[in-house]
């Protein structure tokens, strides 16, 4: 284990933020006896309070095979880390006129119009019918449009978002503009609005702030959100120089359990990205410190070091159970998982409604949200608590690392006040 307390500024004793020192440190035992069982390569975490840090450590590896420590300034696969993110973005357009939630998608992208539904039927005799109502943009922030993932293989659906291309990773030559003419002429899965489904719509939010701006994805997300919060090493094309920086990404072999390089996925930041993904493949890389940044913008309200991105009242709408009727997303998610127990969904981010099915220590409010590397960030504005944590390997079932509900209560356990 490392500590990064002068990389970060602590220059003060947790406790006068709230915090056990020696509490704080179950965190390092914790992740460094998951480095040690092979759980995962290596690891940083940063807790910080109204976005002041009050931990900042890592531990293992960034690359078994050379032999390379996790360092400050590593830089991490986001994937779908990368969705909140954009969901600012997205909200940024909402609160200067220009994009409304309850917009039609087929108004920005005509191909989204008169959608149909999935009625049965296998992938190559499927039965349609024409939706009851359009898509619209708040859909598409709460994953209640009706769209899916190439790589659910759940659905008859899953399966043509295959067949064009939508699989893993996004075929060469693809654009935005490309993937949304492909997915918009399919099928959705369910009537808009009437169950919440793990999708692609942040990529078509994507596309949607490129016809609203004008502008590229990327270049939005750098002027508007990146480059206000000086998040200088996070970017969706990572530049020759500093790919000696990232961490490699790894996979448990299926059979022994052991950690192996996910040959798929390790080429994502090695080389130019194909397309900038507002979703999360590849999406952006980071720094624990970067990310940090983003999180301390939300937990103040939408503002940091005089750079103000959103309103206070618009985050706190974003961060509001938007599920219909209250519903969570045990009784509403089309296939529900343990790790969002207790939770309902917001625009952009997981919503905690009862920490007691959660499984937390911590507030009702709590929101935040993961990566396909099992990173993840949680932000708790009830008592200004926001973390960080990064590692890098993809995982399913029952190889996944233990890391969020872990870290939230590993990290609630050592607040003093």
């Amino acid at each position: 284990m490392r500590q990064f307390t002068d990389r970060f500024g602590i220059t003060k004793p947790p406790e006068r933020s709230g915090f056990s020192a020696e509490r704080l440190g179950r965190i390092t035992e914790f992740f460094d006896r998951q480095t040690e069982l092979g759980v995962v390569p290596g690891w940083s975490a940063l807790v910080a309070r109204n976005g002041e840090p009050v931990y900042a450590a890592g531990g293992g590896l960034r690359d078994l095979e050379l032999g390379l420590p996790v360092e400050p300034g590593t830089l991490w696969r986001l994937y779908s880390m990368t969705k909140p993110v954009t969901s600012v973005a997205v909200m940024m357009l909402v609160e200067r006129g220009l994009l409304g939630l309850d917009d039609p998608v087929g108004a920005y992208l005509p191909e989204f119009t008169d959608m149909t539904v999935y009625d049965g039927g296998s992938p190559g005799s499927l039965r349609v019918r024409p939706a009851a109502r359009p898509v619209t943009v708040g859909h598409l922030l709460t994953h209640t449009a009706g769209l899916t993932l190439g790589l659910a293989h759940m659905d008859p659906v899953d399966a043509l978002y295959r067949q064009a291309g939508q699989d893993v990773l996004p075929l060469p030559g693809t654009t935005l503009e490309r993937m949304c003419a492909d997915v918009g002429g399919l099928p959705l899965l369910f009537e808009p609005g009437t169950a919440w489904n793990y999708s692609l719509g942040v990529d078509v939010l994507g596309r949607i702030i490129e016809v609203c701006s004008g502008g590229t994805l990327d270049r939005f997300i750098e002027a508007n959100v990146l480059g206000p919060l000086r998040m200088t090493d996070t970017t969706f094309s990572l530049a020759p120089e500093r790919v000696p920086d990232l961490a490699e990404i790894y996979s448990p072999d299926p059979e022994s359990g052991r950690l192996v390089v996910n040959e798929e996925l390790r080429s994502t930041f090695r080389r130019p990205a194909e397309f900038p993904s507002g979703s999360g493949v590849p999406g952006l890389v980071s720094t624990l410190a970067d990310y940090h940044r983003f999180a301390a913008m939300l937990v103040r309200g939408g503002e940091l070091d005089g750079e103000r991105l959103l309103g206070p009242r618009t985050l706190a709408f974003m961060t509001a159970n938007h599920l219909p009727g209250g519903a969570d997303l045990d009784s509403f998610a089309r296939y529900p998982d343990d790790e969002h127990r207790g939770c309902g969904f917001g625009l952009g981010f997981y919503v905690v409604t009862d920490p007691v099915r959660a499984g937390s220590f911590g507030n009702k409010g709590e929101f935040g949200w993961s990566g396909a590397a099992n990173t993840h960030f949680f932000v708790d504005p009830v008592d200004g608590v926001t973390a960080v944590f990064c590692t890098q390997v993809v995982t399913w079932g029952r190889h996944r690392p233990p890391v969020r509900r872990q870290l939230r209560n590993l990290v609630y356990q050592a607040m003093t006040t």
